[in-house]
């Protein structure tokens, strides 16, 4: 074991981190309990591996990230393409058919976010979520590793297994998904 490292004092020193860390990109409770449980579990196994050109919590949150990614990776394989089409039909009422302009109440509108209000911060993130668990899982695995988490185009396609113009499509139908989830419930 790395004299480096310190596994008697991970719980103490990293769990809530993790744990934040965690509930932030899965948005389910006992998930991200268990995802912090994994990765304390793999970085034992893994203790001899660690170089220390990190700082412990470095190491282990790359762990979790990874750990996060496969949980994106198993869910998004199991997409239903009727969550999709349902989306996707959803969507297609923001534009007018013959123009492609937006329809006057769909068009994007300012929404507050602006405000630096912490109660109206936590109000609006409090909204996020919810809008981001309604879209269909690849979306939002999609969205969340490209604005939360921001990775790289490539290193989603290569984790998710969709092609670039596969990802920009995704990446589009959430965010005007979100969009129109937001000006409906926080304008």
């Amino acid at each position: 074991m790395s004299h480096l490292l310190n596994p008697h004092q991970w719980v103490a020193a990293h769990a809530d981190y993790l744990y934040a860390y965690a509930i932030t990109r899965v948005n389910d409770d006992d998930q991200a309990k268990d995802l912090v449980q994994e990765t304390f579990l793999a970085a034992l196994q893994k203790t001899g591996g660690f170089e220390g050109r990190s700082s412990e919590r470095t190491w282990l949150t790359a762990i979790l990230k990874n750990k996060i990614i496969d949980v994106y990776r198993k869910k998004s394989s199991g997409l239903r393409s009727s969550e999709v089409k349902e989306a996707e039909e959803e969507q297609n009422s923001f534009f007018d058919e013959e123009t492609g302009h937006w329809l006057k109440e769909y068009g994007p509108r300012e929404i507050g976010i602006e405000d630096k209000d912490h109660i109206v911060s936590k109000e609006f993130e409090h909204i996020l979520t919810k809008c981001l668990q309604k879209l269909p899982v690849l979306w939002k695995s999609v969205f969340t590793m490209k604005h939360i988490d921001e990775e790289t185009t490539d290193t989603i396609c290569a984790e998710l297994k969709v092609t670039p113009s596969n990802f920009w499509v995704i990446i589009h139908r959430a965010k005007l998904n979100l969009r129109a989830c937001l000006q409906k419930n926080w304008i």
